[in-house]
């Protein structure tokens, strides 16, 4: 079985550079954690609108499983975001994954945004503003979004153990791992009314006072499933143009229902082909005999055809930012692949999830490999702010990784996800040059996901007492010991 020396085992950055040196890694790090105002996570950022952002932390949109039946957010909702709002980021991208519709839920306790719910996520929108105000002297600079978003293949709206699928087009590999099918591909005469919804949740949005709204097209979500919809008949399919369809008209849905609404994306840069479990527990790319395995995958939106990397030029992602350019979108907060089906790709661990496998690389690799990609696509596209992501499994050398990234311009931001749910004040340690709280940081255990795979709701259940020591914790416990 593998294992792969975390960052723990360095004892100093030179020892850890030497390791990335060892891997090939493309990335390197200071070696120290510099303080305000000297270090450029420190560094305001203004966009276009005229608008700053007071830091390059971002906090990447979470999804809880803990809102209210009806969507609304509950209390663990609100404990989260209020600890987002106080950790000291200056940008948090989306906040939330929030459905769109009721058939866009991927579980159902997922926040969603309707006139019935909009009240109270204005509140609690007015409450995180409030406190983060309280604590920095300031809300002015901090800039607040919420991802809009339809969860497609993934959808359980009315049950958690029922997927509802809403797909883009046949995969045969994706229909056989989550038993879809060509009945559930999305017609062309219900795109309009999903679209629509977009529109209408963004103008919620508005009068809630978010200052943005995040049109989501990753993870394998419906908006970046039509990305590889290359074998779809008619006008969502085949050409970019056709596959891109999709998100320019949310994008215009939302524009049209909330006019000077700013809209940015979450965006994976490039797909990978599904992983399996092998008989060893590592990952495995998947196959089946007669069908599209690796090798030949052509179904990989970004990727070079094997289903196991991306294309080299990123041509297709890079015209996907130019195409956000035009349509006035500044912010992407970028990441690749899903989760569902690529885990040790899209966020790298040292540890399976209970439905996941074992790495099948050292996840520094898998670190790496997003680093490159947003710094190609930066590159490529320097007007674009780039958030970038995957940096957790870097642990307590993450903000020395970051420093380096955004002095050397290979991203505007660093986002951090799972690692705001044990640790969310490591931008203000680090900004106030204190020593990190080696207690606090993710290791990468994976409860966070092993949670809400099987229904409770999402935490950090080994580092954060509210979630230690809450009724959960030992069905989660339960549910890793099974797996």
């Amino acid at each position: 079985m593998p294992r792969y020396p975390a960052p723990p085992v360095f004892r100093t950055p030179a020892d850890f550079r030497a390791h990335l040196r060892g891997l090939g890694a493309s990335f390197d790090l200071d070696d120290s954690i510099l303080p305000a105002p000297s270090s450029p996570l420190a560094q305001p950022f203004k966009l276009r609108s005229g608008r700053t952002i007071g830091n390059r932390w971002c906090v990447l949109p979470m999804e809880g499983w803990d809102c209210l039946p009806n969507g609304a957010p509950g209390e663990n909702t609100r404990r989260r975001w209020l600890r987002f709002a106080t950790g000291g980021a200056k940008l948090l991208f989306g906040c939330e994954a929030c459905a769109v519709m009721e058939s866009g839920r991927s579980n159902t306790r997922q926040m969603t945004i309707t006139e019935e719910t909009a009240p109270a996520l204005a509140a609690l929108l007015a409450d995180c503003r409030r406190a983060h105000a309280e604590k920095f002297g300031t809300a002015d600079d901090l800039l607040v979004g919420l991802q809009l978003t339809h969860s497609g293949r993934y959808s359980h709206p009315h049950d958690d153990a029922k997927l509802e699928p809403v797909t883009a087009y046949s995969n045969p590999l994706l229909d056989n791992k989550f038993g879809c099918s060509a009945a559930n591909v999305v017609t062309d005469a219900e795109i309009p009314g999903i679209v629509a919804a977009f529109g209408r949740a963004a103008a919620l949005a508005q009068k809630c006072g978010f200052d943005f709204v995040d049109v989501k097209c990753a993870h394998g979500y419906l908006a970046y499933e039509f990305l590889g919809a290359i074998e779809r008949p008619g006008p969502y399919g085949g050409s970019f143009e056709n596959r891109t369809r999709f998100f320019r008209e949310c994008v215009a849905a939302v524009r049209a229902a909330a006019p000077g609404l700013e809209v940015a994306t979450r965006f994976s840069l490039f797909d990978m082909i599904p992983f399996e479990k092998g008989p060893d527990g590592i990952g495995r790319p998947m196959s089946i005999p007669g069908v599209a395995g690796p090798g030949a995958y052509p179904y990989a939106f970004g990727g070079d055809g094997t289903g196991l990397a991306a294309d080299p030029e990123l041509r297709e992602p890079i015209a996907f930012l130019r195409l956000c350019r035009d349509l006035g979108i500044e912010l992407v907060c970028t990441t690749i692949a899903s989760p569902y089906y690529a885990p040790h790709a899209q966020r790298p661990a040292y540890f399976p999830v209970s439905d996941g496998y074992l790495a099948p690389e050292d996840p520094m690799t898998g670190v790496d490999r997003q680093i490159r990609a947003v710094a190609k696509a930066k590159a490529a596209m320097p007007e674009i702010a780039c958030v970038s992501a995957g940096l957790t499994a870097l642990q307590e050398y993450l903000p020395h990784v970051a420093q380096r990234l955004v002095r050397e311009g290979l991203a505007d931001f660093a986002g951090y996800g799972r690692m705001v749910l044990s640790y969310p004040d490591l931008p203000s340690d680090s900004l106030r040059g204190i020593p990190l709280e080696k207690c606090k940081i993710c290791r990468t255990f994976g409860d966070c996901t092993t949670a809400p795979r099987h229904g409770i709701v999402s935490g950090c259940y080994p580092l954060d007492p509210a979630y230690r020591t809450s009724p959960a914790a030992p069905l989660v416990r339960a549910c890793k010991f099974k797996a």
